[in-house]
């Protein structure tokens, strides 16, 4: 068994269901193609990665979708809220015997294979690993011990969570990557090359 895992949190790409505030300036049905071009180019960074993989869904697990089985462990994730949801994957991996364990959403269209390797070489001298995303929130969190403070009293999905989240960290070390846009408005993708197709 590898002792790094890299998890991703999908949202089961239905319709009405993914991307509802980008929806509101381009509609269900595009937004909802935006977000599967997302799942897709997520797929590609990770999918030869040399760590363990796991997909957590947000409704219901599905066999048959991008995501192979022989590729990536699938799980459901559980929890009334965000924070939660995330607290019960990260302590489930750790049960499982990961020494790193790294989240990341499937929504950061620029992220590439050397940011997630880098954070994994990160936490050897550091606690905690973020990726800090444009508006104030992250796309990705990596941790070698379950830090049980950040998955609470948050405002998930505001600009205050990642300054919220490092007060919770002040007493360990944490190390910062670059700085990505994780796409959820249309002010995130219309002058972005990848997405002119959609607009």
């Amino acid at each position: 068994m590898n002792k790094n895992l890299l998890f991703i949190f999908v949202r089961n790409p239905e319709l009405g269901k993914v991307k509802t505030r980008l929806a509101q300036s381009i509609g269900d049905n595009t937004a909802l193609e935006v977000y599967k071009f997302l799942l897709e180019k997520t797929k590609k960074i990770t999918s030869n990665l040399d760590y363990d993989r796991a997909i957590y869904y947000s409704e219901k697990i599905r066999n048959n979708d991008i995501w192979k089985k022989n590729k990536y462990q699938k799980f459901q994730q559980e929890g009334d809220d965000l924070g939660i949801r995330m607290k019960n994957a990260f302590k489930n991996s750790f049960d499982s015997g990961y020494e790193k364990v790294l989240i990341i959403g499937s929504d950061i269209y620029d992220l590439t294979p050397s940011h997630i390797d880098e954070a994994f070489k990160k936490l050897d001298s550091n606690d905690v690993v973020i990726g800090p995303a444009i508006d104030g929130g992250y796309y990705l969190l990596g941790m070698k011990r379950l830090h049980t403070t950040i998955f609470k009293n948050k405002e998930w999905g505001t600009s205050s969570v990642r300054e919220d989240t490092l007060s919770d960290l002040q007493k360990v070390n944490v190390h910062l990557l670059q700085e990505l846009n994780d796409v959820d408005v249309i002010e995130d993708i219309e002058n972005h090359p990848a997405f002119q197709q959609f607009l």
